[in-house]
């Protein structure tokens, strides 16, 4: 079984849950880029325009065998990824269904096995960062490794390898004692000086700004330091327009600009965002639906979301629905390289900008 249960990557990283082909970071510019054909933006509740087509489709078949269930994959970049099958329907995990482990360094061309160091554990997870793959095996521990799975070094315990840590950032929350800490290195070390956010559970870092957030009574909370967290300043953020904010999380889009988002306490109402602009500024959507999976900074002053419509960006104070060949199962991330990714039940999907042109991936067992 593959589950996603790590709280304190949910509040470092919330965009760092696995992508399943099985399930599943300055001031605004003078004029929004451009996503996609301009003629097939629709900005009235009228049909979703007609999806652009898939460009090329990778679909290749590896050898695992029968009655595996379909693998979780993550993609680092637009080149590298990794792909875990370790789960068989109804069958227990254990020795007769393995975890098996495959790398991409082609954008999903071809794929090759790697050794998985634990194949046998009763819960089997996978987690990726630029130049780091984590392997959760439990109740063994975990594996990391900095060369693309040649190697993995052994740890034990809930806070993860540090290869893994040392990724998130210099600056992470302190899950066991709360606050803001920076890495040293081999740990984190909590900072003297706390932001005092109500409901404090992010962090993040920009071009020497460092921002921390929280959500307390349905409010959001934020403060900001320049000074790498030896002090602090309180920075109002807006009250929503509409409804309560449940979490409040510090994003970073690909071009630098600090943004905040607001979860509704469902998980899927519009969420309420804000961009750092020397203050915190609401960002308006316009004609944006009710319910949506949660959004992809695109860079630019623009998010990505989909809904029941497809998918669509908020620019420029508007939500319009664009030409992507993305349904309501795909779920939209960011990679590093800016990178837009959307993993559905059999498919991911890969764009580089301006997002015009799309990749399907698919791996199957042969």
């Amino acid at each position: 079984m593959i589950e996603r249960r790590l709280p304190w990557l949910v509040a470092l990283v919330p965009m760092l849950a696995a992508c399943s082909i099985g399930d599943i970071r300055r001031d605004p510019p003078s004029r929004t880029p451009p996503i996609g054909p301009s003629a097939a933006i629709s900005q009235t509740p009228g049909p979703p325009p007609t999806a652009v087509a898939v460009a090329e489709t990778r679909r290749v078949q590896v050898a695992v065998p029968e009655g595996y269930d379909r693998p979780y994959v993550e993609f680092v970049d637009a080149s590298h990824g990794y792909a875990l099958f370790a789960s068989c329907g109804e069958r227990p995990p254990g020795r007769d269904c393995p975890a098996l482990l495959y790398a991409t360094t082609d954008g999903g061309r071809s794929w090759r096995k790697l050794r998985h160091p634990r194949p046998v554990a009763d819960n089997q997870q996978v987690y990726v960062a630029t130049g780091v793959l984590a392997l959760l095996s439990e109740p063994y521990g975990w594996w990391a490794s900095t060369d693309g799975g040649r190697t993995f070094r052994h740890t034990r315990g809930e806070a993860g390898p540090v290869e893994w840590r040392a990724a998130q950032g210099r600056f992470q929350i302190v899950e066991a004692e709360g606050g803001v800490g920076r890495w040293d290195g081999a740990g984190l070390d909590r900072l003297p000086v706390q932001p005092g956010v109500r409901g404090l559970n992010t962090v993040g870092e920009s071009r020497g700004l460092l921002a921390a957030a929280g959500a307390a009574g349905g409010l959001p909370y934020a403060a900001v330091s320049t000074d790498g967290g030896r002090s602090w300043r309180a920075t109002p953020v807006p009250a929503p327009a509409t409804g309560d904010v449940n979490i409040t999380r510090v994003e970073v889009a690909p071009d630098g600009e600090l943004w905040l988002i607001g979860e509704r306490p469902d998980r899927r109402g519009f969420p309420a965002l804000w961009r750092w602009a020397g203050s915190w500024q609401p960002v308006r959507a316009e004609g944006h639906p009710e319910r949506v999976a949660p959004p992809a900074l695109l860079g630019g002053g623009r998010a990505a979301v989909v809904s029941s419509r497809g998918a669509g960006v908020v620019a420029g104070g508007r939500y319009t629905d664009v030409p992507w060949p993305v349904s309501p199962e795909h779920y939209l991330r960011i990679l590093d390289d800016g990178t837009l990714t959307a993993a559905a039940p059999k498919e991911l999907l890969l764009a580089r900008p301006p997002f015009t042109t799309w990749t399907r991936v698919v791996l199957e067992a042969a």
